[in-house]
Formats: structure tokens, sequence, C-alpha cells
């Protein structure tokens, strides 16, 4: 096996050298030979291997709304890194070209070889409060996203991730103690459409999105709203219900659709339709619903759930006022949910 190859973290060693991966809700068992659903992972004489450890094919630098992550930080700066790979195969992905292909066919883009301490000297040279895994799915990687993650909580740097929320029970127990946010992609509440259209299934998500808040993470989650596919009313009151029922206080960002990928048939989600599942977000008790791509719509600001002022006024990415201070309202005093707020 190539030196640069990490043995990965998490699977156990059955019969006959196959191997089950237990990184993802998919776990895979891998006869001798052979990757997982991912392309990822390689069983090589009955070890796994992962083929895209510390081997990163973006890094960049981004406003902490980009992920998007609202009441994380806001207007601060986060160092965002991705390997190539997913264990999911979203017909509306968007950064398919890196998030659909498979390392063992593709090992001539994997070039970037870069060590945990390199990742964190960026950041902090950056000025970057934060470490951000993300573009693909930080899963996929979460070798590098845990020793990555341990080092930078040494040196005062918060860690988020940006996830399909489909990780395992055991690489997300060993992650959350270094993992400081999280916004996770609940694309759907129809398991039909996990199934047909992301390759996965709704319950670990959801169990996921619950577990994320017991072990302590700011969740939050966004959706993003399909014509056609997942903007059913009934759907959308049911997820919102759902977050809800976990907490009033996590933000829900509803982002409007744009034709990409396998979905190029489909229109552009009307800007209405963002809107009226703000308005059920908000009417099933959620205090932060965001209307996400439509800058300058007035669901992109943060208003005080008690006088309904706007404490945070922004234009995409950007914070255009902000009117808060030590997380409390500079208006009525109110508490703003949230980290760093």
């Amino acid at each position: 096996m190539h030196e640069s190859y990490f043995e990965a973290q998490w699977y156990k060693k059955l019969a006959d050298n196959v191997v089950q991966c237990e990184l993802c809700h998919h776990f895979c068992r891998i006869p001798p030979s052979k990757t997982g659903r991912c392309g990822t992972r390689l069983n090589r004489e009955g070890i796994l291997y992962s083929l895209v450890a510390r081997r990163l094919i973006a890094q960049h630098i981004d406003p902490i709304e980009k992920k998007p992550l609202y009441h994380f930080y806001p207007g601060s700066k986060s160092y965002s890194i991705a390997t190539i790979g997913c264990n999911m195969t979203c017909l509306h992905c968007q950064n398919f070209e890196i998030s659909q292909l498979h390392s063992d066919k593709n090992s001539e883009i994997q070039k970037s070889y870069s060590d945990p301490i390199e990742i964190i000297k960026e950041a902090a040279s950056s000025k970057c409060q934060s470490i951000s895994y993300t573009y693909t799915e930080p899963t996929i990687f979460f070798e590098t996203v845990l020793e990555t993650s341990k080092q930078a909580h040494e040196a005062g740097i918060k860690n988020c991730l940006v996830t399909n929320g489909y990780m395992g029970p055991k690489p997300l127990k060993d992650s959350a103690r270094y993992i400081d946010a999280a916004n996770v992609d609940l694309k759907s509440y129809s398991d039909d459409f996990y199934t047909r259209v992301c390759g996965a299934r709704l319950k670990p998500v959801l169990e996921n999105i619950k577990a994320m808040k017991k072990l302590g993470i700011w969740v939050e989650v966004t959706t993003l709203l399909i014509p056609t596919l997942n903007d059913k009313q009934e759907e959308m009151e049911k997820i919102a219900c759902f977050l809800s029922d976990i907490g009033p206080d996590i933000p829900w960002h509803i982002s409007r659709f744009y034709p990409t990928n396998k979905l190029r048939n489909l229109p552009p989600t009307p800007i209405k339709s963002i809107r009226k599942c703000r308005e059920i977000g908000i009417k099933a008790g959620l205090k932060y619903v965001y209307s996400g791509n439509v800058p300058g719509d007035p669901g992109e600001n943060t208003y005080c759930p008690k006088c309904g002022q706007i404490v945070i006024e922004r234009f995409g990415y950007n914070i255009q006022r902000y009117r808060i201070k030590e997380g409390k309202c500079l208006i009525c005093g109110a508490t703003i949910a949230g980290i760093g707020m």
C-alpha cells in the first residue's frame, strides 16, 4: 500500500479478509481489493485504507455565512477544506465534479498532501476563527477532520462540519468534543426522496441531528427547496415541527434551488415558495428561519425573537448592520441564540 495512504479508523474485520466500514450508515461490507460505495476506502488484504485522508482538493477562505452558519461567530472567516468523494449521490449536487469522483479511479488528481499542522497554520495566518470541513462530505475524510480538529482546538481555532448528516455513530461520538458547530443538510422529510434522489435514507440524518444537539454541537439546518420534488407544504411542516421539537433556537435555512448536475430540467425555486416555507417555520415555533440563495431578501436578516427588530442585517454573505452585544439584542436586551454572537 502506498505509504501516504492511512489505515481507516472506523471499521471491523470479518471472515475471509472482508471488512465492514463503520464510517457512515451504509455500513459497507467490502471484499478484498474493493472499495465501498463512496470509492474512498480500499480493502487491501483485510485492512481498510482511506484513499483521501490528508489529500485535499480544495482550500479556501470563506465567510462563515457561506456555510451557512448565521449564529456562529457572525462576520468571521472560516478556513475551508475538502477532499474528493461523498457517501451520497445527490442528483442536484452543486459540487458533483469533486464529490462524485472516486479516488480509486481518479488517483491522478490526488496531489495535494496537507498535514494538519499546515492547515492550522494557514487558518491562523489568514485570521480565520474556524476551520470548516465542507464542499464535499466531511464524513469521507473524517480521519483528517478528527486529527485536524484536535490540534485546532489546542490552537484556539474552532471547527465546523458542513455535512449531509449520514456519519455513523462512532465517528460522530469520537469527534464531538472537537466539533463546535455543524450545518446539516436535511434534504427532505421523505425517505423515498432520500432513496431516489440521494442514494441514502432519511432516518439516520434525523437521528444524527438530535445526537449532535445532545452532544453539545451548535446545529443549524439547511433544506434546499427543489420544485416538484420536496416542496410540498406538508413536508415543510414536518421538517419545521421536527426541528422545533428538538429546539426552537435551531436556525433553519431554506435555500433556493438552481438547475444543476442531473436536475437541469427543473426550474429555479420561486422566491414566493421560499418565503412561504419561511412562514411555515416561524408558525411552527422556530425563532430563526432564513431565506437562502436570495440576496437582498428580508429573510436573510436575523430578527430578535422578542421585539422583532433586525439585529443582524445581511446582503448575501455580508453583514450590513450588527445590533447584538454579548449575545443580547441591543434594542430590548433579549438573548439571541448562538455562539460568539
